[in-house]
């Protein structure tokens, strides 16, 4: 799949990974994102920077859609995807997933399952995000990043 033959891409996408002085946050330009491989390569660049676990993606596509992407170490992303897309980026993160999201995906950083799932299905995804900002420890570096 060629995301560069869609024209809708995400609104915003950061990868946030720890350091010893808490969170850092960079944009992920995922326009030219073409298979699964390019994402967790994307991860894991952003893990050499830092302390290297976890690595999380966040991901908002309008007001569709939003994903939560965590890598630990040299597994397979976990993936928590609140909807489902019929192209592009939405049907690359759920390839991903192999179909299956994970609302614990967060659970050991301070976000229920429960909480994960009720932010998928009832909160605009900029606001679901900045929950998990919130929630997780790096509500400032969203900030940041989308300022």
């Amino acid at each position: 799949m060629n995301l560069r033959e869609n024209k809708k891409v995400s609104n915003f996408a950061a990868i946030f990974a720890r350091t010893a002085e808490g969170w850092l946050g960079v944009e992920a330009e995922l326009a030219d994102v073409e298979a699964v491989d390019d994402v967790t390569d994307l991860m894991r660049e952003a893990a050499v920077e830092t302390l290297g676990e976890p690595v999380l993606l966040l991901v908002e596509e309008n007001e569709d859609w939003f994903a939560v992407l965590r890598l630990d170490g040299d597994g397979d992303p976990q993936v928590y995807l609140s909807g489902t897309g019929e192209e592009g980026l939405a049907t690359l993160i759920d390839q991903l997933s192999a179909g299956e999201t994970t609302t614990d995906i967060l659970s050991d950083m301070g976000l229920a399952a429960e909480e994960l799932e009720h932010l998928g299905e009832r909160a605009l995804p900029e606001d679901a995000l900045a929950t998990v900002a919130e929630r997780v420890g790096f509500a400032e570096e969203l900030d940041r990043l989308r300022t």
